[in-house]
């Protein structure tokens, strides 16, 4: 049996390796954002006793789609890891998750063969200020660690609303104001993107959205707002695989060809 699933493994390695390789003959999106719902559905669905189980499995997928993305020569992905409002969730499952973005965020700080080998630099957007004191410092610790990467982009949205960000922008372009920096009448949408936690990445291109829900749920509002491709898919995170990503990017390279076309 461990033979049977040995060669499976290999079998299915080799034909996502080769879907890859096809599909970078096209126009292969530059940013793409996920909304990572549906852990604790999945969790449910499988039997599990505790949410924990779907959240846990739901980063092991994040690697896996972030490898996907990476082989793919995608530059910047933008996850939705927690929003603002989930700390209004149990407080047994918010500081789970606390405990599982520690792990995960000390193994970035660590030598990490994903973010090592494509150069990526992971950035945090959100409002930090709510994390435990240790995660936030852990999140600054990552930051300095592959500041000095710039091939890639990787944005961990923590904790994070869209509706939070826009204000954060307006907030300082106020206070540029307030500083001289710039006369009010030069505010503008340039200064407010500017402002945006993402504006060091490329336009946003695609968001995907897992679990079925057709809503975004306060996530990049701003950048989804122009030559966006919205997709929602009907499975949860953890089952996100790349024969579910496959499609949606065949479509983006259908519509990229057939907008150049008409150009």
């Amino acid at each position: 049996m461990d033979t049977l699933q040995r060669y499976l493994d290999s079998a299915n390695d080799m034909l996502q390796g080769a879907c890859i390789k096809v599909l970078s003959k096209g126009r292969i999106p530059r940013h793409i954002g996920f909304i990572l719902d549906g852990n604790r559905r999945f969790a449910r669905k499988a039997g599990a006793e505790s949410t924990k189980f779907g959240h846990y499995e739901g980063f092991r997928q994040l690697q896996m789609v972030l490898d996907f993305c990476m082989r793919l020569g995608i530059e910047a992905v933008t996850v939705y890891a927690f929003s603002i409002e989930n700390f209004k969730r149990s407080a047994d499952e918010v500081d789970y998750l606390m405990q599982l973005f520690r792990e995960v965020f000390t193994s970035f700080c660590d030598k990490n063969e994903l973010v090592d080998k494509y150069e990526i630099g992971i950035h945090f957007c959100g409002n930090r200020s709510l994390l435990p004191p240790d995660v936030a410092e852990l999140t600054r610790k990552v930051e300095a660690r592959t500041q000095h990467h710039k091939t890639r982009i990787f944005n961990i949205c923590c904790p994070y609303t869209s509706r939070d960000e826009i204000t954060t922008a307006i907030r300082e372009n106020v206070r540029s104001v307030e500083q001289k920096q710039r006369s009010i009448e030069d505010i503008n949408k340039g200064t407010l993107e500017s402002q945006m936690f993402t504006s060091a990445s490329p336009p946003l291109e695609i968001l995907i959205r897992t679990s079925g829900e057709i809503r975004l749920s306060d996530f990049l509002l701003w950048q989804s707002s122009e030559q966006c491709q919205i997709q929602f898919v009907e499975c949860y995170w953890p089952e996100f695989s790349l024969w579910k990503f496959l499609p949606i990017l065949l479509e983006y390279q259908i519509y990229a060809g057939s907008t150049t076309t008409t150009r």
